[in-house]
């Protein structure tokens, strides 16, 4: 319960929507505009950054003061199928919002249900961040009906089934069950972190991170694979630069919500900024104008992983560290993105990356059996690229997406496989109807970045929430399903857009 000003602003943070009466200002975050009829409607501004105005479903009793949830992708237009309040005064959101609602008088909207009374819940993004922020980018627009509490079902679930202490010592590890031999990746612990800021679960972060230093290489830098027993294989050594900059970028938005330094002993900030000084030294070739590496410990062997690109974060180590290369880091990998995409290859207008590359972008397998098709590795890249449109907005981010968007949707949802040639064959690993959350909800993710795509978008939304996508990789899939439905319902963004 927050009091503003001289007068109240209830809020209760439970489905996405916002209650609010009597309301005389709102905080940083809340964008509120839009005639009601009858009454004062407040809707916040749309996903695809329009500013919706009051639908005529929902006619008004008198006198009171409605509240409409969010608005749609359309942004701008009137709306027959939101669900328009029963109260005095109650007025219907934009496509897809749900109005307040305070009496009996109001009738329900062309295709909306009527109201049943009561107060409607608050999604307010910013400090402290607390689960759930249903924040809105002016940038990307959202699936209808997102709620944030099927993501938060989806990490109860991932949180049970895969975060142990077993092999960790005083620690914490998430652990990859069935077969893939309980062992534990760093890529695994760096997701952990970043769930765990996400649902407010310090000292959950501070023993994942603390596991990290446990098992750290010469460079500093955590190896990339251990054992059940907590030890590192054979196979297990050297550094993978997504798992180290997921870590960083988790630690930073650590700071954001916690501050101090929790039981490391040392501040969030200091150790992001150790972290990323790390990765720009070891895994990022400035010989090759700042060419993001796949990790520490490939000597001769130039490795590029498309998918390790995470630009949006970048932009804030840079912030973070004064160290202005890393926005050439941004360049360089956005050239090398769409240097990969020919039409040698086929897949100049699909957006499917190849896994591996040379540092020009050419299909490159740098171990035996390494894939070069758009695989497990290649699918993480429209939702990594998604992020950078939805929180900054770049215009190669959507000349990218604009082509996944087109391959995926036209497939439709039901029908994406856990594989695809470069040309764009299925190259499934399972046979339909079996899907992977991580191939179906970053496709979606991916759609986020045009309005035109929500009904892709729901489809994507709806198979999350409903079937079960969890082929092997049992807990990479798990993973992705909880970032899936984080992203889906404006869990997964940076911070600092909202101070």
């Amino acid at each position: 319960m927050a009091y503003l000003g001289a007068m109240h602003l209830r809020a209760l943070a439970l489905s996405g929507f916002v209650l609010v009466s009597a309301c005389a200002e709102l905080p940083e975050g809340t964008v509120l505009d839009g005639p009601g009829v009858g009454g004062s409607s407040m809707a916040p501004r749309g996903g695809s950054g329009g500013t919706p105005a009051a639908a005529a479903g929902g006619q008004s009793g008198s006198g009171g003061t409605g509240v409409a949830g969010k608005a749609g992708a359309a942004g701008g237009g009137a709306s027959a199928g939101g669900a328009s309040g029963a109260g005095a005064g109650g007025a219907s959101a934009g496509s897809g919002g749900i109005s307040g609602m305070a009496g009996s008088a109001g009738a329900a909207g062309a295709g909306g249900m009527a109201g049943a009374g009561g107060m409607m819940p608050v999604y307010m993004p910013g400090p402290p961040y607390t689960f759930p922020q249903g924040y809105r980018s002016q940038h990307c627009t959202y699936p209808t009906g997102a709620d944030p509490m099927k993501a938060k079902a989806a990490y109860d679930r991932w949180k049970t089934e895969l975060v142990t202490q077993d092999g960790a010592g005083e620690n914490l590890r998430v652990r990859r069950p069935n077969n893939e031999g309980d062992t534990t990746v760093s890529e695994g612990i760096a997701y952990g972190m970043i769930f765990s800021v996400v649902f407010g679960d310090q000292d959950q972060f501070d023993r994942l991170w603390k596991y990290s230093q446990e098992r750290l290489n010469g460079n500093g830098l955590m190896d990339w694979k251990v054992d059940s027993s907590g030890n590192v294989p054979m196979d297990g050594h050297g550094a993978a630069t997504d798992a180290d900059e997921d870590m960083a970028w988790a630690l930073i938005l650590a700071d954001k919500k916690w501050g101090g330094s929790g039981s490391l002993g040392k501040p969030y900030i200091d150790v992001a900024k150790d972290q990323i000084g790390k990765i720009w030294n070891h895994e990022v070739d400035h010989g090759r104008g700042d060419l993001l590496l796949a990790g520490d410990s490939w000597g001769t062997v130039t490795a590029v992983n498309p998918s390790y690109f995470a630009p949006n974060q970048y932009r804030r180590f840079a912030q973070v560290t004064g160290e202005m290369g890393w926005l050439r880091v941004i360049d360089r990998t956005y050239e090398l993105l769409f240097a990969s995409l020919t039409a040698e290859a086929g897949n100049q207008n699909n957006g499917l990356s190849p896994a591996w590359t040379d540092p020009e972008g050419r299909p490159m397998a740098p171990f035996d059996g390494a894939p070069t098709h758009y695989q497990y590795d290649s699918a993480r890249i429209p939702f990594r690229i998604a992020q950078d449109y939805c929180d900054f907005g770049e215009p190669r981010a959507k000349e990218y997406l604009q082509k996944t968007n087109s391959f995926f949707a036209g497939i439709g949802a039901s029908m994406i496989v856990d594989g695809y040639d470069l040309n764009g064959a299925a190259r499934g690993e399972h046979a339909l109807p079996e899907q992977s959350a991580l191939f179906v909800g970053a496709a979606g993710v991916g759609a986020m970045s045009d309005a035109a795509q929500l009904p892709f978008l729901d489809e994507t939304y709806q198979l999350l929430v409903t079937k079960e996508m969890l082929v092997p990789s049992y807990y990479y899939n798990m993973c992705w399903h909880v970032f899936s439905l984080l992203m889906m319902s404006g869990n997964l963004y940076d911070y600092t857009l909202v101070p």
